[in-house]
């Protein structure tokens, strides 16, 4: 029985000895972090008529960490303008939005899977817009050779990201908006949104229905407590109507406590009409780096804004409000009041202060930075969205080329950031 006892004992060491030499050999994804990693998804999808490649690729509307693995979410799928104002061509419109799961081991970013986004019955979603009261806005999606596109209910142009401990996803997007949950495997478990054809009881707050084309739910993180999903809109919204396009700078942060279904919505003001924003990250529960950026690209134009402004929700009112279009003062919308009018109102918006300039990584050659992660209170990581690889010019496909990549195609790149301040 001793000898049992003793051959039993050292079979326990040896075991535990072994799952601690495995544990201690994992590669640190964090330790000796790169300037830069070039996310190389860049599967041919199609070739156009015209010889252009078209690329998959596209992981870059946002990014996520898990502590192992980063996530990176395309957008709705390749696409780009038509000859006329409301044209949208979608040369694959088959495309399933996804998720890239990559690993990071000696500065060499790897993929690992594909997540595909499936609805609840486990059917492929499309990026194709939605039908009008629906979310959509209008669009014409056509294919290649010009043939008009059904409206989808359940297309979805993904821009934010949260991952979770189980392992599930939450996903914000520009259509609805719609917000919902994916399984592990990229299935729907609920999708909120303010139409109420979700699945699940719950939607969002009906005045997120006034959501500018394009400028939904563009970014999206959850409080280091667990508690809230918090996601901004990327413009202001058309409430009640697009005259407010030219002067509102107000744009809606909204937070969804996810036990019970409760909103709160605060107020961020961008710096001019001719920016938006592209991502929020939780530094902790009150306070986030948000993304605000113009469409410009370095090399090619001039005054380019792509900076993280560092908020504070701590004394900022909460606005929100059943009505069909939100809380009203005097009779007015808040998108329809000037900055001005808000403060004199007693609204107080988040607090805003600059925190890190984005073109002064050296030779940053992106129009796009989209995602972000925060690391730690000295690092964060930039990723941008690379289109797909593709542009238009007058209704034409042609390469989406960027000057300060040696003119060559726009590709997804992560950038991490050594910030010369602590978040906290």
């Amino acid at each position: 029985m001793k000898l049992f006892k003793s051959i039993l004992a050292f079979s326990l060491f040896l075991i535990t000895f072994v799952s601690c030499s495995k544990d201690d050999n994992v590669t640190n994804p964090l330790e000796n972090l790169p300037e830069k990693s070039v996310i190389n998804k860049q599967d041919v999808l199609l070739t156009t008529p015209n010889g252009v490649k078209i690329i998959n690729g596209g992981f870059g509307s946002a990014l996520a960490f898990d502590g192992k693995y980063f996530y990176a979410l395309t957008d709705r799928g390749p696409n780009f303008d038509g000859a006329n104002s409301n044209d949208k061509i979608f040369p694959k419109p088959d495309f399933t939005p996804q998720i890239g799961k990559f690993s990071l081991n000696n500065g060499v970013l790897k993929l690992e899977r594909i997540i595909l986004l499936k609805d609840e019955t486990g059917k492929n979603l499309t990026g194709l817009p939605n039908p009008l009261n629906f979310g959509g806005t209008g669009e014409n999606a056509l294919d290649l050779n010009g043939n008009k596109l059904n409206h989808d209910p359940k297309g979805i142009d993904p821009e934010g990201l949260v991952v979770l401990e189980d392992g599930s996803f939450w996903v914000s997007d520009e259509y609805g908006p719609h917000l919902i949950h994916f399984d592990a495997n990229g299935r729907v478990l609920e999708w909120l949104n303010p139409f109420g054809n979700g699945v699940g009881s719950k939607k969002l707050p009906e005045v997120y229905k006034f959501r500018r084309p394009n400028r939904g739910m563009e970014g999206l993180t959850i409080t280091p407590d667990k508690k809230y999903l918090v996601g901004i809109m990327q413009s202001p919204l058309l409430n009640p109507n697009k005259d407010v396009q030219k002067t509102s700078k107000a744009c809606r942060i909204l937070f969804y406590e996810i036990a019970t279904a409760k909103f709160k919505e605060y107020i961020y003001l961008l710096e001019s009409t001719g920016t938006a924003v592209s991502e929020i990250a939780a530094i902790t529960n009150t306070t986030f780096l948000v993304l605000e950026r113009d469409g410009k690209t370095p090399g090619k134009d001039q005054g380019i804004i792509k900076k993280l402004y560092k908020i504070d929700i701590s004394n900022a009112t909460n606005v929100h409000d059943v009505n069909a279009n939100g809380l009203m003062i005097n009779g007015k919308t808040i998108e329809q009041l000037s900055n001005d009018e808000i403060i004199a109102s007693g609204i107080k918006p988040v607090s805003k202060e600059e925190f890190f300039d984005i073109l002064s990584i050296p030779n940053y050659p992106h129009d796009k930075p989209e995602g972000i992660v925060i690391i730690d209170k000295n690092k964060i990581a930039i990723v941008n969205d690379d289109d797909f690889g593709i542009d238009s010019d007058n209704g034409n496909v042609i390469e989406k080329i960027m000057p300060l990549l040696g003119n060559k195609r726009d590709e997804n790149i992560i950038y991490f950031v050594k910030l010369a301040k602590s978040l906290y």
